[in-house]
């Protein structure tokens, strides 16, 4: 028999092949012999696998073809048709669950740190535990046993006092206990290094056959088709009179299916089918693995656990447990074979070592305790733990649903419900922007930049930072450290020099903040250490992000205050070269603009209009400045030659590629004479913030910044230290100002001139930490932070963006005006605390004693010297949300378990009236 301590004692070190190379699956020669199988009394391994004949003829055609049959496949075709799509299709190659779900832990936590994901957590919870044995009597192997957290250090139990506060928003049950109370719930636990715990009664975990076999069951009485054993062999494409590629047909062994629409859900093999249609998908395969137990006596009815800071978790399997995590080495399946159904890896005990100290520590039982089977077995992972989701960039009606991180389980639910609302409307009903892989041409991904999808050692590299580092702390201001570099502005270097502290956004380099200790360069990524890489040392870039992992006030917010006070007093510079910048030109431009932009951008040359873009649905996808041109010189970025009508797009760097995707989407189903052009890695952009602003400017500039002559909302081309520039005069931060837009290769000569004429005015660099703070004080809306997809201009207090007295009609106005009639619901609203707390966002809103929302952003204000924060909140009795019903209430804000007595505004509590950015101090 092998035992766990065995297991420790005998794990030899050893060196693993380098991650780029082709490891092949390891067997243990030293080693305890313990046999590979799953802990569940049930497979659907056993029931027919690869018999080589379909169960059923494919159809000549249908709506939607599903391909994989784990739990992603089975969610998303049993939503389908519970939306009413009765003629979709699951293709699976061999049995349901027979890729990457018929091994998986099957765990079940309902809170994280995203309001979203909880969302999605709650859903799957209710599909395996209520909705399916409701429609079929049949009962999924759902197991509600608890979850309990473990926190070694009053960090982590900070975190889990976030997510117990987020937890009361959504009705979540969850309990912060002491290291007593810990040990009265689980008497086997190891308490002498507790720092506490955070208990939710009703987590739990799902059995996969039984889930899926489930799932079936109620998709096919639905009226949905699944067929096992049949493998798709090819992707027809069809290209239509635009030239724009769309789905045509799925081949497959035993005939052609003939669709509009295909769901890649095949897991780690989801690249390979990729491949067939010309879609990339930017994800890899790695092993990842668990061990089963013996029995253990006195272990029924515990809770599962997660030992964050030791990276193992124990779930609870029957009168044993499963034991595994998440190690900083994993190994790469480089070579995914097509034939490995229902198959295991031998388990590497050299790697795996990590996780049995760590359960020896928490559960010291397990010392004794021999291991009955080791799982180890393929799963997929991508650059940012996140899922790929959404309409593939490559091809229309290509749509992903795979790289879930080993949570297709626990996340299947929600995100098989939101793939069947997007395939069917055309975007998903909640926030899934952070999971969209969509993007219409190949230069504009909405989450990845087509120059890192395509590079492999950046999504290596992502891949395999997100996998070690999955079950760390989640600060406020963690960057990463791996794939980094890839895109520069042309500033970068220059600010380097100074002590810029650069963050990382959409692959840009953009300035965080500026250290006064000197440079802090990004370095080359070093695996922390594993594969035999040697790790850096006195690395100052990842030092200066370890002094701000707390959820304090970080150590640099006096710095970050000098910059602020800076820009209100005097002025600051703020390079924003990431940002998006385009051009939409052509015969039909207006006509486009009309119908994109919520805002009248049809006015004369040389306005700037700020603007939202609505789905049908009325949510915002975007907010941004549209500017009207004239055409101007075919060899120049700053202004391109054109026929007919020209808008020159400024959008944020880290959601450019969303709203590039948005619009190249409309213009295409509208068939408009116009185009995109994307000039954003061709010019740099710098923004002059301040009262002292125009003073300064005007030394280097050709042109009259008089409020006379150069009015706010306006711009102009002109000459700046001797180069072509386009100024506009607007403010991201709540100060008179301008924005440079540059060509790139004279970006460091406009910054030098500026810089050296604004040293006598006490001119300072400026980072998008302090954007962030200024921002919020004088309320200015950061998309996908206080506006959202599922967000409406009216509950985010931007119906003035909104031409609903003109005639003019745009993308969303009907959903627009029928909220206008039926009341606005929820409304986002500004809060204020007068103790000097900080606040990041997901911290829960009492009003009279009620949970009414929760903070979706906030930072601190240090011209207002307050806490400020935003969230939305609804009425608990079901009515509108007035400002009046906003004004009378009492309100507190609950940060990590503590609430905090707060103030609603309804205006800025910085400059209501907007005298600042027009110039009058």
């Amino acid at each position: 028999m092998s035992y766990v301590s065995f297991a420790l004692r005998v794990a030899a070190p050893r060196h693993l092949p380098a991650p780029w190379r082709s490891p092949r699956p390891f067997s243990s020669v030293t080693g305890p012999t313990a046999k590979k199988s799953v802990p569940y009394q049930k497979t659907l391994k056993e029931e027919g696998s690869g018999s080589g004949e379909p169960s059923q003829p494919p159809p000549p055609s249908a709506e939607v073809v599903v391909v994989g049959g784990g739990s992603l496949g089975c969610q998303t075709t049993y939503h389908l048709a519970k939306q009413g799509v009765t003629s979709v299709v699951l293709l699976e190659r061999d049995r349901l669950t027979s890729g990457t779900t018929w091994h998986t832990a099957g765990l079940l936590w309902q809170l994280r740190p995203s309001d979203v994901e909880v969302e999605l957590l709650a859903h799957t919870r209710d599909v395996v535990s209520r909705e399916l044995p409701e429609e079929t009597g049949l009962h999924t192997g759902w197991v509600e046993n608890g979850g309990l957290f473990i926190a070694s250090n009053k960090q982590r139990l900070d975190e889990y006092k976030r997510l117990m506060s987020l937890g009361k928003v959504y009705g979540v049950e969850s309990y912060v206990l002491s290291p007593s109370q810990t040990k009265d719930l689980y008497p086997l636990m190891n308490i002498d290094d507790l720092y506490g715990t955070l208990y939710v009664p009703k987590d739990g975990t799902m059995d996969p056959a039984g889930t899926c076999s489930t799932l079936a069951r109620a998709a096919t009485a639905r009226g949905a088709t699944i067929i096992e054993n049949c493998p798709v062999t090819g992707i027809q494409v069809r290209a239509d009179d635009f030239g724009v590629k769309r789905m045509y047909a799925v081949e497959t062994a035993h005939g052609i299916i003939q669709t509009p629409c295909v769901v890649n859900c095949a897991g780690v093999w989801a690249r390979a089918l990729g491949q067939l249609a010309g879609v990339h998908v930017p994800l890899v395969g790695m092993h990842h693995a668990y061990v089963v137990t013996e029995r253990i006596e006195g272990i029924q009815n515990m809770p599962n656990v997660r030992d964050h800071d030791a990276s193992v978790y124990l779930r609870l399997q029957g009168d044993a447990l499963s034991v595994g995590g998440y190690e900083s080495n994993p190994i790469f399946w480089e070579e995914v074979s097509e034939k490995f159904a229902f198959g295991l890896f031998d388990l590497n005990w050299d790697v795996f070592m990590q996780h049995i100290e760590g359960a020896i520590n928490r559960v010291p039982v397990l010392e004794k305790t021999g291991i009955k089977s080791t799982v180890c077995g393929p799963e997929s992972f991508t650059a940012d733990h996140k899922p790929l989701m959404g309409e593939a960039p490559e091809v229309r009606g290509f749509f992903l649903g795979c790289g879930f991180n080993s949570a297709g389980m626990m996340l299947g639910g929600g995100c098989g419900r939101e793939l069947a609302h997007w395939i069917i409307h055309g975007r998903p009903e909640k926030d899934m922007y952070g999971y969209d892989i969509r993007q219409v041409t190949l230069t504009a991904p909405r989450r990845f930049h087509h120059s890192l999808t395509d590079n492999n050692r950046w999504i290596r590299e992502r891949s395999h930072e997100s996998y070690a580092k999955n079950y760390s702390v989640v600060f406020p201001h963690d960057e990463p450290l791996a794939g980094r570099n890839m895109r520069k502005d042309p500033l970068h270097e220059e600010l380097l020099r100074q002590g810029c502290v650069f963050q990382e956004r959409h692959g840009w380099e953009r300035p965080g903040w500026f250290s006064p200790k000197g440079a802090a360069p990004v370095l080359d990524y070093d695996y922390y250490g594993s594969y035999g890489q040697e790790r850096h040392r006195d690395y100052k870039y990842n030092q200066l992000l370890g002094d701000e992992y707390t959820f304090d006030f970080p150590p640099h917010h006096d710095i970050i205050k000098n910059e602020c006070l800076t820009c209100r007093n005097a002025l600051a510079l703020f390079d924003m070269s990431y940002f998006g910048k385009f051009y939409l030109v052509g015969p039909d431009a207006t006509k486009a603009a009309n119908w994109l932009f919520t805002a009248d951008v049809s006015k004369a040359p040389g306005s700037t209009v700020y603007t939202c873009m609505l789905n049908k649905r009325g949510g915002v996808e975007s907010d941004l400045t549209v500017s009207r041109i004239t055409p101007g010189d075919p060899a120049s970025p700053l202004a391109p030659a054109f026929e007919g009508d020209g808008y020159y797009l400024a959008i944020g760097g880290a959601v450019a590629q969303h709203n590039w995707s948005h619009i190249t989407a409309v213009l295409q189903d509208m068939k408009l004479q116009c185009k995109l052009l994307d000039c954003s890695e061709e010019l740099g952009m710098m923004s002059i913030q301040g009262p002292l602003s125009r003073a300064v400017l005007q030394e280097v500039i050709d042109i009259d910044l008089s409020n006379e002559a150069f009015p706010f909302s306006t711009h102009k081309l002109a000459t700046a230290a001797g180069c072509k520039v386009r100024a506009m005069r607007l403010s991201f931060v709540g100060e008179m100002g301008w924005e440079l837009h540059v060509p790139r290769a004279d970006c460091v000569k406009v910054y030098q001139a500026v810089m050296q004429a604004g040293a006598r005015h006490g001119i300072t660099n400026a980072g998008y930490r302090a954007i962030d703070s200024l921002s919020i004080e004088k309320g200015y809306r950061h998309w996908h932070a206080d506006l959202r997809p599922d967000d409406t201009p009216l509950e985010a207090g931007l119906a003035f963006t909104c031409k609903l007295k003109s005639n003019i009609p745009f993308l969303g106005r009907e959903a627009v005006e029928a909220q206008k009639a039926k009341g606005i619901f929820r409304r986002l609203v500004c809060f204020t605390t007068e103790e000097k707390v900080p606040m990041f966002g997901l911290e829960a809103v009492w009003r009279d004693g009620k949970v009414v929302g929760h903070i979706r952003r906030a930072d601190f204000g240090f011209a207002i010297d307050k806490t400020i924060a935003y969230g939305y909140i609804r009425d608990p009795t079901g009515g509108p949300v007035s400002l009046d019903f906003v004004k009378s209430g009492s309100y507190e804000l609950e940060r990590m378990g503590v609430t905090y007595r707060a103030q609603a505004h309804t205006k800025s509590p910085f400059d209501p009236d907007n005298k600042r950015v027009k110039g009058f101090y």
